[in-house]
């Protein structure tokens, strides 16, 4: 009796409904000059309803491609990196960032590589392509807790800088009232406005507004810069002071070029974190103008340049202003000092505005995973739309409410969902699809790409859960 055949993931050259179209077997063999050439114009046809790349007058010009990709890297992690530098000190800490930089760099190339092979535009497809269903649950389960991650972090923001915004444009002591209670104000704001704005059925405005965040995130980084000479040294006791002259001279403002200690932990995981942009790599590719993977990755490789450019003097400066007293969450420490300053209230505002914007912004994403996780063989409903968005949304503000340090945030998700779409995938789906022999270039740094991913997680996720258990 013949045996049933089991279903299988979609094959190559053959048309599903979700994934779109695929390349043949035979292209999967051809050379290194037919791999360069550019992915989607290899395709033999769009699918249904879909236009085609190969017009390259429709696509997203160069220098959009890395506006897009840099508003994608930039976000929340920026606060935290001069505290980070604190801990790992200056040559350290530019070290270990320029290793990430790069290594970020290199696993966007694997993506780009196995693109070519598979012709997937998501995250998601690369999984399906190496693991099959499976795969593709894994990734949309990680996205959903780096997702979740996210706006816990931008709401942790809301709790901590809204009372301060507040309390700096009154002017006068208002201490005790209900309007600068962070947790009352988290639970208005996300009630009032994150809510309905992520039960929007589309995010077109949401993906205009959310560019703000990118230019904020860039005035935060020169404001930064400017205000390193209105904070003195040494700090002073008395936290109402509005402005000072700086004073460099006393021995408590050395900066550290080499410092490690448990709290070190945290630096990896929220420089991964901070350079997390992958998800988004391959819809940047799809709509790139004269797509090829050497175009993408020059992309790439320039927006996270330039992302590295923003982080490093943000975490130099900051860290110059307030050496070993930094805070996890860089405002606070300006909150502290220079309470009522006109132009960090501007920054606050900014920030705060931008936020609120942007978190609706990752909900969508975030809910469309769950949907597919557990329920892609039902249609659609208003009732799940609804009952998912608020799930999520309360996940995500307790969260932010109840979790203490902002740091906390960028060391358990950097450690674990960061590493793992930053390193370890990327590593190990090459080692799964590309068929080239295991001791070639490609699969060799795919194997250490894997590894280091796998013992940088490891490490600073025990290293911080002991923190916790200790502290």
């Amino acid at each position: 009796m013949e045996q049933q055949q089991q279903p299988q993931p979609p094959r190559f050259g053959s048309l599903n409904s979700e994934q779109g179209w695929y390349l043949s077997a035979q292209e999967l063999l051809e050379s290194e000059e037919q791999e360069a050439a550019p992915l989607l114009s290899r395709l033999e046809a769009p699918a249904p309803g879909r236009r085609s790349f190969n017009q390259e007058s429709s696509g997203t010009s160069f220098g959009f491609s890395v506006f897009n990709l840099m508003n994608a890297i930039m976000g929340s992690g920026i606060l935290g990196l001069a505290y980070v530098m604190a801990k790992t000190g200056i040559i350290g800490f530019s070290v270990l960032l320029l290793i990430v930089a790069v290594l970020a760099a290199y696993s966007v190339y694997l993506l780009l590589s196995m693109c070519i092979h598979t012709a997937a535009t998501s995250y998601e497809d690369l999984g399906l392509f190496a693991f099959g269903s499976p795969g593709k649950v894994l990734v949309a389960s990680t996205i959903i807790i780096q997702n979740i991650g996210a706006m816990s972090s931008y709401l942790f923001i809301i709790k901590t800088e809204l009372p301060t915004a507040i309390a700096g444009l009154l002017g006068e002591d208002h201490s005790g009232s209900w309007y600068l209670d962070g947790k009352l104000l988290l639970l208005i704001t996300s009630i009032c406005i994150v809510f309905p704005l992520a039960l929007l059925p589309k995010i077109g405005f949401l993906g205009y507004t959310s560019s703000l965040s990118f230019f904020f995130m860039v005035y935060f980084a020169l404001v930064i810069i400017i205000k390193k000479w209105s904070i003195p040294c040494p700090l002073p006791s008395n936290a109402a002071v509005q402005y000072f002259q700086a004073s460099n001279s006393s021995g408590d403002c050395k900066a550290a070029l080499f410092h490690f200690s448990k709290e070190s932990a945290y630096a990896i995981p929220t420089m991964a974190f901070s350079f997390l942009c992958h998800t988004s790599v391959l819809p940047i590719y799809c709509e790139l103008q004269s797509p090829s993977k050497s175009r993408m990755q020059k992309v790439a490789n320039t927006g996270i340049g330039l992302s590295f450019l923003v982080y490093f003097v943000s975490a130099l400066f900051g860290y110059l202003s307030f050496y070993d007293h930094v805070d996890s969450e860089l405002l606070q420490g300006y909150s502290r000092y220079l309470p009522h300053d006109t132009v960090i209230i501007t920054v606050k505002l900014g920030i705060l505005c931008a936020v609120l914007l942007t978190v609706p912004l990752i909900h969508f994403p975030a809910r469309k995973a769950v949907q597919m996780v557990l329920f892609s063989h039902l249609p659609f409903s208003v009732i799940r739309h609804i009952f998912i968005t608020l799930v999520l949304n309360a996940v995500v503000v307790l969260l932010a409410m109840y979790v203490p340090d902002i740091k906390n945030l960028f060391g358990v998700v950097g450690s674990t969902t960061s590493t793992c779409l930053l390193f370890i995938y990327p590593g190990l789906f090459c080692l799964k699809l590309s068929t080239e022999d295991f001791i070639s270039r490609q699969k060799l740094g795919a194997c250490a790409l894997l590894v280091f991913g796998l013992l940088v997680g490891i490490f600073s996720f025990a290293v911080i859960i002991d923190n916790w258990i200790y502290s």
